[in-house]
């Protein structure tokens, strides 16, 4: 335990689950001898340890008990079984709220937040005006933080969280609130904290920041630790793991040489299915045309040829999609586009741009159209949109279009300025005076 900040072994979180109130009633007076609850495992025997100066990542599907863990790390739930051990004083920013009395002002929360880890009013007045320089909300600090926006809310409880010289921070989603240039200066922060030798423990659906933080990852899967290691070989399993490719029950086999076999199984098993199946699609895809030609299927594979939302920036990927012609149509134009989150469309292309003509599409035919090409787009979250479109009676028609039919993920550990990386060849010269 000496070189560990934090242990956990064999830690287990179960939760009784009635039917109805009435059988908790009687359960917990003694009423009947039958078990009128379900045990529901939020973590079931979580076995690992954290260095002292690492940076940590958890990562996993909703419910896997990422947040549980973290609660039970600090003190927030108690464990039904298993060790737990810390080494250091923890600062913890967990879900937007937790440890902040909604009457009190931002200041009287900070005082609150700093007695609760153990520091003396002194202390926090030598803090003070560090950690409201780092929230910079203003006179807001003065108003009760029931009236704070979610974004100041952020701002105030990370800056005393950082600043009060904590040994091990733990850190929720919460900053996913928190506007570009505040999430700027925290991962500064964190940088800092990593140089000065602090433990950092982070639970994150941000891909790109923990493959750049994070010196190891943990992956989580319904209340069981599946796996841990480097955050490249991690995230893949996440990838995979998304569109149900991962062998959860032989988790320990997968390795860097076995990626490519595994892929080409995954794909051969999944052949009867629609590929978007296998893909995270918007519920609320906007679509139209009178379908002519159909797009009756698309994917986005990596790689490997694995379907999966999630694209490493600087890898290869295939967007594809599948269409079926329910007349004849002549010299149809297949296209797809990406568009950031506000809406902006960044880059697309399609088959009349790229000199693959098709003359005509037959009745009852199909296609497949595959567009292969580099990521070089900058780490975020992306919207894919497909189209068929052409040229009928000398006008311009839409066959049919499914705008932002599903989401497209890039994760980086590096990002530039703009939409995309140029990819520059920096070369630095010093000259002697």
């Amino acid at each position: 335990m000496e070189n560990n900040a934090i242990e956990l072994k064999h830690i287990s979180k179960v939760y009784k689950l009635y039917d109805n109130p009435m059988d908790r009633l009687k359960e917990s007076l003694g009423l009947t001898r039958q078990k009128k609850h379900k045990e529901y495992y939020a973590l079931d025997d979580i076995n690992f340890s954290i260095k002292k100066g690492e940076c940590v990542g958890i990562i996993g599907t909703n419910g896997s008990g990422k947040s549980t863990v973290l609660k039970i790390i600090t003190g927030v739930l108690n464990k039904t079984s298993g060790d737990l051990k810390v080494n250091g004083r923890i600062s913890a920013l967990l879900e937007l709220g937790a440890g902040f009395n909604m009457e009190y002002t931002g200041i009287e929360n900070v005082y609150l937040n700093g007695s609760m880890i153990g520091f003396s009013k002194e202390e926090i007045d030598a803090k003070l005006e560090e950690i409201l320089k780092f929230a910079d909300i203003g006179d807001f600090v003065y108003q009760p933080v029931k009236t704070y926006s979610s974004g100041m809310f952020v701002r105030l409880a990370f800056a005393v969280a950082i600043n009060i010289d904590p040994e091990i921070l733990i850190v929720d989603e919460a900053l996913s609130v928190g506007d570009v240039f505040f999430q700027v200066k925290c991962f500064k922060k964190f940088e800092e904290f990593k140089e000065m030798g602090k433990t950092i423990l982070i639970v994150s659906h941000d891909l790109s920041s923990i493959s750049k933080y994070c010196d190891r990852v943990i992956l989580l899967n319904k209340g069981h630790k599946l796996a841990e290691g480097k955050p490249k070989k991690i995230v893949d399993m996440y990838k995979k793991l998304l569109v149900n490719q991962l062998d959860v029950e032989n988790v320990d086999r997968e390795s860097d040489d076995s990626k490519q076999e595994l892929s080409k199984e995954n794909m051969q098993s999944e052949a009867d299915k629609h590929w978007k199946s296998m893909l995270t699609c918007n519920p609320d895809v906007v679509e139209y045309g009178e379908k002519q030609a159909e797009i009756i299927d698309f994917a986005i594979e990596d790689e490997l040829g694995n379907i999966t939302n999630i694209i490493e920036k600087g890898s290869e990927c295939t967007i594809r999609m599948k269409a079926k012609a329910n007349v004849d149509v002549n010299e149809p134009i297949f296209a797809f586009t990406i568009k950031d989150i506000k809406g902006t469309e960044i880059t697309g292309t399609n088959t009349m741009y790229e000199g693959e003509d098709v003359e005509v599409l037959h009745e009852g035919q199909y296609c497949v159209i595959s567009f292969k090409q580099k990521v070089d787009l900058q780490g975020g979250e992306y919207m894919i949109s497909f189209g068929i479109t052409g040229f009928k009676d000398g006008g311009f028609f839409v066959y049919h279009r499914l705008y932002d039919a599903c989401n497209l993920t890039i994760v980086s550990d590096k990002n530039t300025v703009g939409f995309y990386d140029m990819n520059s060849i920096v070369d630095v010269n010093l000259e002697e005076n």
